[in-house]
């Protein structure tokens, strides 16, 4: 599943509020990033730890263009936790990690203003 990344596409189709609310965004720390050279996009494997309730999760993410793993340990980030897991090569991302595209197309990531408690969750 590709989206369409472009700044000025359209919005989505319009959804009900319990669709949003069916999509478990929470905040967690990474805890290890490691350089994942099996993937066809440069991309790191993560460790993010969402806190006593979900614990630590793996995610695959295509953000080498723009950190390198020092710059992510310890860095907190959203990440979609309800998805079942996915085999991406010989990884698998149990978490989807959350960004928008800059202006060359590459992830740059997203999180909150101010640390939050890891697990807490987007509304």
């Amino acid at each position: 599943m590709h989206l369409h990344h472009a700044p000025d596409a359209p919005a989505a189709e319009e959804i009900g509020f319990d669709d949003f609310l069916a999509v478990d965004i929470r905040i967690g720390t990474i805890v290890s990033a490691e350089d994942f050279p099996e993937a066809r996009k440069p991309s790191y494997r993560l460790r993010i730890d969402f806190g006593a309730g979900i614990g630590e999760k793996k995610s695959c993410a295509q953000i080498a263009a723009n950190y390198t793993p020092a710059q992510l340990v310890g860095r907190q980030v959203a990440a979609v936790v309800n998805f079942p897991p996915r085999q991406i090569g010989p990884a698998m991302s149990e978490v989807l990690t959350l960004g928008f595209a800059d202006e060359n197309g590459e992830v740059v990531l997203f999180a909150p203003d101010r640390k939050v408690p890891n697990g807490s969750r987007l509304f």
